[in-house]
């Protein structure tokens, strides 16, 4: 892996002048181990043990994920009782209004070093681009682990909403693994809906991080290059939200 470039200020004056941030693998790599990453061989291998999403309400069966609920603070991640994910029409019109109830992230996957070392770092980054007097006590996070399966000849959406918000304060989208596929490229709009960026998340640990209240995205459908062969797209997705 190339050596990183990346600092974490300048990642910082990034997201507080753009509003959103593309970090390659081995910058973000270097990031994630100063807050202890080990195994991502291992912490990656949990994908292939997630369950269909039976909420979507355009009845595809092209997604697969597991989630959980943490409270982040000063030094401590916690995970929370096990409950529904829950996003108004307002920000999701296709399958928001409901509680969804998604099978939760295995014991051993929560607490791995690789997911714990992501939560640390976005606590940090959250925690320093939020103003002082606006820094709550502990930060509302939830976790998804998404796999958007494209079949023969149809796509899977990672996006089916389309371009969005999360109604949350803080998303980072973090590549896993793409196997067989075309597309899936992500695109950043101003609330204005106007396109200020475009980029892919082509290799492990590829990293989007947005402020989910001043920009949109959304990622393009996905699909098979060879239509005889599993094609499949994993993302592991993070949200902070002030309680």
């Amino acid at each position: 892996m190339p050596a990183p470039n990346l600092q974490l200020p300048e990642l910082e004056s990034t997201l507080r002048d753009e509003g959103f941030a593309f970090v390659r693998a081995n910058d973000i790599h270097a990031l994630l181990v100063e807050y202890g990453l080990e195994d991502w061989d291992g912490f990656a291998a949990s994908w292939e043990r997630l369950g269909v999403d039976r909420y979507m309400a355009d009845g595809g069966r092209y997604r697969r994920r597991r989630h959980a609920t943490f409270l982040l603070s000063d030094g401590q991640v916690t995970r929370r009782r096990h409950q529904p994910h829950y996003q108004s029409r307002d920000y999701n019109e296709m399958n928001g209004g409901i509680e969804r109830w998604f099978r939760p992230i295995e014991p051993e996957t929560g607490a791995h070093p690789a997911l714990v070392a992501v939560l640390r770092t976005m606590y940090k980054l959250a925690t320093d681009l939020t103003p002082p007097d606006s820094v709550p006590e502990a930060w509302h996070t939830e976790v998804h682990q998404f796999r958007i399966e494209a079949s023969g000849d149809e796509a899977g959406k990672p996006t089916p909403e389309g371009l969005h918000r999360d109604g949350v304060d803080w998303v980072i989208v973090l590549m896993v693994r793409r196997e067989n596929i075309a597309s899936g490229d992500t695109t950043i709009h101003n609330l204005q809906r106007e396109e200020v960026g475009a980029f892919t998340l082509a290799e492990p640990l590829d990293a989007a991080i947005v402020d989910d209240n001043r920009v949109y995205h959304g990622v393009t459908p996905v699909r098979a290059l060879d239509a005889t062969q599993p094609a499949f797209r994993d993302v592991l997705v993070v949200t902070l939200r002030r309680q």
